[in-house]
C-alpha cells in the first residue's frame, strides 16, 4: 500500500514529484499482479492532473486539496464523461458514452485527484465476493500462496489500494460492497449514511440502499475522501478509547464465525477493554427479523429488476447467471408488497435506533469468514451462494438500518485480513468517525 495521504504529501516536495508518482503507478498497473483490476486506464487524464499539481507546487500555490495529484481509482459504475460505463457487464458494451462525470467523480476532479483508472467489479454490483465471469476476478494480494477472492462488489477498487496503485478507491456499498473487500484485503472502508454523498451518475443497483463511498489504508484517509465526496468534511470529535460504550450484538452477527475471525475479533475486543472501552452485550433480537422483513424478493432484487427487466427478458443469457438469478427474485413482486416492505423497514429502523440509544457504536466482525479461494467459491452455485450470503450477513444489517459503519483491519501481524466493524444509526457519521479514530491505533499495535 501507499503511505497515508498526509505522510505521502510530506514527501512530495521536488519538481515533477506528482507526475513521477503517477508514472510509477501506471507502470505497476501493467504488471501481472494487477491483472483484472482495471477495466480501463486513464493514463493521459491522470498525468494531466499530476502535472497540474506539479505546476502549483513549482509556483508556490496551495493545492486544491490533499488529494491533488495523488492517484485514485474509480469503480466502473460511475460515469466518466465521454466513456461508456460498463458496471461490470458485457451488456453495457455499445451503450452511449456518458455526457457528464458522475457527481462523485466531478468532486474528485475538483479536488485535483489523478484518476488513474476504472476498476473492475461484480456485474451490476450484485455480489459480495467480487467474481466477474466477463472481465475476470482480481486476485486478493493478501495471500501469495492461494488465489483468494478480493470481496465485492468493489473488487478492483480494493485491490488497487492494497497493491499501492491508489491512495483511495472510490466504490459503492449496497449491502457491504465497500466494507467486505476492505475486510478481506486489509483496508479501512467507510460506509457513510446514504444521504451524505451524491449518487447522481452512478449506475444503480438499489435506489434505497446504494451508497457512494471509498476505501483507503487509514481512517483519516477515508475521512478526507468522504469530505471531498460529500462536499464538506465531518467534524469528528476527539475521542479516547477509555469511556467508549460499545454494544456487542448477541443476535446473528456473532454466529458461526470462522476460527481465524473469532480469534482476531476476540483479540480486538480484549485490546479495547484494556484501553478502557466498555463492551456491553446487547440482545438486539431485531437482527434476526431481517430475512423475514426483507421479503418477498428483497429490496435489492426488486429495485434491480426495475432497472434490468427489459434486458432480463430479452438477453438474460448475457448476464452472469448468478447475478441474473438474484435479479430474477424481484420479478413479479406487487407494488403493494414493495410498499409494505419499505414501511416495515422504517418501523424496524425505529426499534433498532431505540435499542442503540446511549451507545457510541455497535461492534462486530465485518464478515464471519476470511476471504475464501476463488476456485472454491466459483466451483458450484451452492458454494457461491453460501459464501456470498455469509460475506454479506453482517454488513447488510447496516444498510438495512440506513446506518454508517467503518471496517478496520484487526488481524494479528502475518494473519489473513479480518475486519472489525463499528456501526451506528443514520447521521451519526461524525461521532462514529471519532470512535474509529480512537479504536484504529489499538488494532494496529
Amino acid at each position: 500500500m501507499l503511505p497515508a495521504i498526509a505522510a505521502l504529501r510530506a514527501t512530495l516536495t521536488e519538481p515533477g514529484c506528482h507526475l513521477a508518482l503517477v508514472e510509477r503507478v501506471l507502470a505497476r498497473a501493467a504488471e501481472p499482479a494487477a491483472a483484472q483490476v482495471f477495466t480501463a486506464l486513464l493514463a493521459d487524464e491522470a498525468r494531466a492532473a499530476a502535472q497540474a499539481a506539479d505546476a502549483r507546487l513549482a509556483r508556490g500555490l496551495a493545492q486544491p486539496s490533499p488529494l491533488a495529484g495523488l492517484p485514485v481509482t474509480v469503480k466502473d459504475l460511475y460515469d466518466i464523461a465521454g466513456r461508456t460505463t460498463l458496471a461490470g457487464s458485457v451488456l453495457r458494451r455499445g451503450a452511449p458514452p456518458a455526457a457528464h462525470d458522475a457527481a462523485a467523480v466531478a468532486r474528485l476532479r475538483a479536488a485535483g485527484a489523478a484518476i488513474v483508472g476504472l476498476t473492475n467489479m461484480s456485474e451490476f454490483a450484485f455480489s459480495g465476493l467480487g467474481l466477474n465471469p466477463h472481465f475476470g476476478t482480481p486476485r486478493n494480494p493478501a495471500d501469495a500462496a492461494l488465489a483468494r477472492i478480493p470481496g465485492g462488489s468493489s473488487s478492483g477498487a480494493a485491490v488497487s489500494v492494497a497493491l499501492g496503485l491508489a491512495v483511495a478507491g472510490l466504490g459503492s456499498d449496497t449491502g457491504g460492497s465497500i466494507r467486505i473487500p476492505a475486510a478481506f484485503c486489509g483496508l479501512v472502508g467507510f460506509k457513510n449514511t446514504q444521504a451524505r454523498t451524491p449518487l447522481a451518475g452512478a449506475f444503480p443497483l438499489s435506489f434505497t440502499l446504494d451508497t457512494a463511498c471509498a476505501m483507503t489504508p487509514t481512517v483519516d484517509d477515508c475521512l478526507l475522501v468522504d469530505g471531498v465526496l460529500a462536499g464538506a468534511p465531518l467534524a469528528a470529535p476527539a475521542r479516547e478509547a477509555r469511556g467508549l460504550r460499545l454494544a456487542l450484538p448477541q443476535t446473528l452477527v456473532l454466529d458461526d464465525l470462522e476460527p481465524a475471525v473469532a480469534a482476531a475479533f476476540d483479540r480486538a475486543l480484549e485490546r479495547l477493554r484494556q484501553a478502557g472501552a466498555q463492551i456491553v452485550p446487547l440482545a438486539l433480537p431485531e437482527f434476526a427479523e431481517i430475512a423475514r422483513l426483507n421479503a418477498p424478493g428483497g429490496l435489492s432484487p426488486i429495485e434491480a429488476w426495475a432497472v434490468h427487466r427489459a434486458a432480463m427478458t430479452s438477453q438474460r443469457e448475457r448476464f452472469d447467471p448468478r447475478v441474473a438469478q438474484r435479479i430474477a427474485q424481484g420479478a413479479g413482486v406487487a407494488a403493494a408488497d414493495y410498499i409494505d416492505l419499505l414501511q416495515r423497514r422504517r418501523e424496524w429502523i425505529s426499534r433498532v435506533q431505540a435499542r442503540l440509544a446511549g451507545f457510541d457504536a455497535f461492534v462486530c466482525p465485518t464478515a464471519p469468514i476470511v476471504a475464501p479461494g476463488i476456485a472454491e467459491v466459483a466451483a458450484s452455485d451452492e458454494a457461491y451462494f453460501k459464501a456470498n450470503g455469509r460475506a454479506l450477513r453482517n454488513t447488510f444489517v447496516v444498510n438495512f438500518l440506513d446506518g454508517c459503519a467503518f471496517s478496520l483491519p484487526c488481524q494479528a501481524p502475518g494473519a489473513l485480513p479480518v475486519g472489525l466493524m463499528l456501526a451506528a444509526p443514520a447521521h451519526h457519521d461524525a461521532a462514529l468517525a471519532g470512535v474509529a479514530r480512537a479504536v484504529e491505533p489499538l488494532l494496529r499495535a
